[in-house]
């Protein structure tokens, strides 16, 4: 592959999550926001796969899995510390996703997983949020 088939990749790439990150800020509930963000990894993962450096393909695979399942397990969670404990964990993977793109130089992706931990810290501050006023 080529630098000039390489670049056009990856602007291809960054055009496609900012489309997507696009639909995350519009103002909707909760769960529709947390959909839209599932979409927004499967959509990321996808675009993770064309890159050809695969440890940092793995390991960004790894880290979305692992939001992702975090994100269902919050939205499952009822007891207002529980909750709060799956935010930190949530928020904390978000971050070493970030901080692994800053460290394997991949500015496409560290936009889109900066863009992720913005929303995953909002969906999950909003989740406590709810409970907090339920356990009022």
């Amino acid at each position: 592959m080529t630098k000039k088939s390489k670049g056009i990749g990856k602007f291809v790439v960054g055009a496609g999550v900012g489309a997507a990150l696009g639909l995350l800020f519009a103002p909707k509930k909760g769960s529709e926001t947390r959909e839209d963000l599932k979409k927004m990894f499967d959509d990321l993962m996808q675009k993770v796969k064309n890159i050809d450096m695969d440890d940092v393909k793995e390991t960004v695979e790894a880290k979305i899995e692992e939001l992702k399942i975090g994100l269902a397990e919050l939205d499952k969670e009822t007891v207002l510390e529980e909750a709060k404990k799956k935010a930190k964990q949530l928020k904390d993977a978000a971050e070493e996703l970030v901080n692994y793109t800053i460290e394997k130089g991949t500015p496409v992706i560290e936009k889109s997983a900066n863009a992720i931990k913005k929303k995953v810290i909002e969906v999950s501050k909003n989740v406590t949020e709810k409970l907090e006023k339920e356990t009022k």
